[in-house]
């Protein structure tokens, strides 16, 4: 199965309540976000990254909200690390079985740990995201994602 029907196959599951949309494929988040004709903080953005440091060797997945930036740092640190950088692509492709932009933002991968800013669940009831094609996307209730994504919450934007 491929990433997006591992998507599909879970929420239904979990009976999520969830639509999926097709539209042209987009390299930023502001363009995506126009082609769903959502918010771009709508949008869930995930970074996977290496978590090193302190006998501490661990991918993350990272997911935050498309209009903020990840404070890698932040991150490392609350593992318990003292440093996180981004994964290569080989690495991405990996872990994820998909291109960057399209990651969703769950893993399926038992080397890659789910971590989500808890922005993500305060400012919107949907959330928006590649569903592991460019050209696909989910907008997923922003409850039933934190329900069924069980992500571990952990405060990792960039502060202004």
């Amino acid at each position: 199965m491929n990433t997006f029907d591992k998507l599909c196959a879970l929420l239904d599951l979990h009976q999520a309540r969830y639509r999926i949309m097709e539209h042209e494929a987009a390299g930023k988040c502001d363009q995506v976000a126009a082609l769903r004709g959502t918010a771009v903080g709508q949008g869930a953005k995930a970074l996977v990254c290496h978590v090193k440091g302190n006998g501490i060797k661990q991918y993350v997945l990272a997911v935050l909200p498309a209009d903020q930036q990840a404070d890698l740092a932040l991150l490392a640190s609350a593992l318990g690390a003292t440093r996180a950088s981004l994964a290569s692509p080989a690495e991405v492709t990996r872990l994820t079985g998909c291109v960057f932009g399209a990651i969703p933002p769950f893993s399926f991968h038992p080397e890659l740990l789910l971590v989500a800013d808890p922005l993500l669940f305060e400012r919107f009831d949907q959330l928006a995201f590649n569903a592991g094609l460019l050209e696909k996307s989910m907008l997923l209730n922003s409850a039933d994602y934190q329900r069924v994504a069980a992500a571990r919450v952990i405060a990792f934007r960039r502060q202004a």
